[in-house]
């Protein structure tokens, strides 16, 4: 599907018809969106704005080289959106085409933050006159929900400091979602780097005009600002991480400080009856009260025992 924004008497129109390609100059197009576009629009676009779309393996590539380059007219910029699910965030990739005033963009998947700059750009003209605007509301709308995003991830590590200082569930399922929720971060935190990257690269740039540099430098500021909080927040899961850790393995050590007791406790007994069950004459035997003086011999080792780990504070 293909949305064409273009102006007409100062009026934006909107067109989701390749056709209107035909009877507009580049001049007049303002915005290209192309969503899942098939091969027909693609090369119509292509044949309007005299230039080769990116392909969607092109739009996957990490080269720096290949997530931004500028030719004669235009500057080609590719990079990652965040789309959250239930229990992890995946990235998905959106290729961006600046070409004078026109902005194209090129993605596989409905994004929230076209949507909302496309119901502005219906209702108020003016506040996106060229496509560099665009690009920079969409960016902004992007980062916002980046925050949002970052906010609901810091409540649920708080969630789980909360849980882990009262000593509810800390078990290994607790510190499989602390590492699930460690890998969100990360997550988060390439995407917002990749913006980083993306907006100081077409600030640097001779075709981006000077009125925009401005709302750029307070992109950049936001962004990297978001870069502070993940990090902190991934600080301070390492930190619970390992407090869940320590805590499970002060329960293992319990565990095994039970079993290593009885066992010494055990251990006099087991040789006081090993001995005494030897088929040989032994001394204090052959009265009939031969079972009273081994049960009593075992007990007194005990106690014995007992009260020497409590003198060591071994209990």
């Amino acid at each position: 599907m293909v949305q064409i924004f273009y102006k007409v008497n100062g009026q934006v129109e909107l067109s989701q018809s390749i056709d209107i390609l035909k009877s507009i100059s580049v001049k007049d197009a303002l915005w290209l969106d192309l969503d899942t576009p098939t091969g027909e629009e693609k090369r119509a676009v292509e044949i309007f704005l005299n230039t080769t779309l990116q392909s969607r393996a092109q739009a996957e590539e990490i080269e720096s080289s290949s997530r931004y380059y500028e030719t004669v007219d235009s500057i080609f910029v590719n990079t990652n959106f965040l789309i959250p699910s239930a229990e992890s965030y995946s990235m998905e990739s959106v290729s961006f085409i600046l070409t004078g005033d026109t902005f194209t963009s090129i993605r596989q998947v409905p994004l929230r933050s076209f949507t909302d700059i496309q119901r502005r750009i219906l209702s108020n003209i003016k506040l996106y006159p060229s496509g560099f605007h665009i690009l920079i509301g969409i960016l902004e709308n992007r980062i916002d929900l980046d925050a949002d995003m970052i906010e609901l991830m810091s409540k649920e590590i708080a969630q789980y400091s909360k849980r882990v200082s009262l000593g509810e569930d800390v078990n290994d399922e607790l510190l499989l979602d602390i590492n699930q929720l460690q890998e969100n971060t990360m997550i988060v935190r390439e995407n917002i780097v990749d913006k980083q990257r993306m907006i100081s690269s077409i600030l640097k740039s001779d075709k981006t005009p000077d009125e925009v540099g401005n709302k750029l430098n307070i992109l950049l500021k936001d962004v990297a600002s978001l870069i502070n909080h993940t990090n902190f927040s991934f600080e301070r899961l390492e930190y619970l991480q390992n407090t869940v850790l320590g805590l499970i393995n002060l329960e293992q050590n319990k565990i095994m400080k039970v079993f290593t007791l009885v066992s010494l406790l055990l251990m006099p007994p087991t040789l006081i009856a090993s001995i005494y069950g030897m088929n040989v004459k032994l001394p204090l035997l052959g009265d009939g009260k031969d079972f009273i003086i081994v049960l009593s011999t075992m007990v007194v080792c005990v106690i014995a025992a007992l009260i020497l780990f409590r003198r060591k504070k071994m209990l």
